[in-house]
């Protein structure tokens, strides 16, 4: 198997972290907007729990944005687990 050259692009946008990135902005300020709106209606009693329920949600994304394979890593693991167990491809 031939490796891609510098100027082949990836079918997989993912890739470059683009979909990635977007997810992540788009959670963090999600549950950030979560985290104001809850605040401000809890009793103050209950504020310590659900800061962080919410805090330990969101550093499960930022570790799952960190540590999780590309799409393209994904795929890649997956054709050669296919070749590992013997089906090549086949159906």
């Amino acid at each position: 198997m031939t490796e891609p050259g510098p100027d082949s692009v990836s079918p997989l946008v993912e890739g470059r972290w683009l979909w990635r990135r977007l997810y992540v902005f788009t959670v963090s300020l999600g549950l950030w907007t979560l985290l104001v709106f809850v605040v401000r209606r809890a009793e103050p009693g209950h504020l310590p729990a659900i800061a962080e329920g919410l805090m330990g949600l969101q550093a499960l994304v930022l570790v799952i944005y960190l540590v999780a394979p590309t799409a393209q890593q994904l795929v890649e693991l997956l054709a050669n687990l296919k070749l590992r167990l013997g089906t090549g491809g086949r159906p």
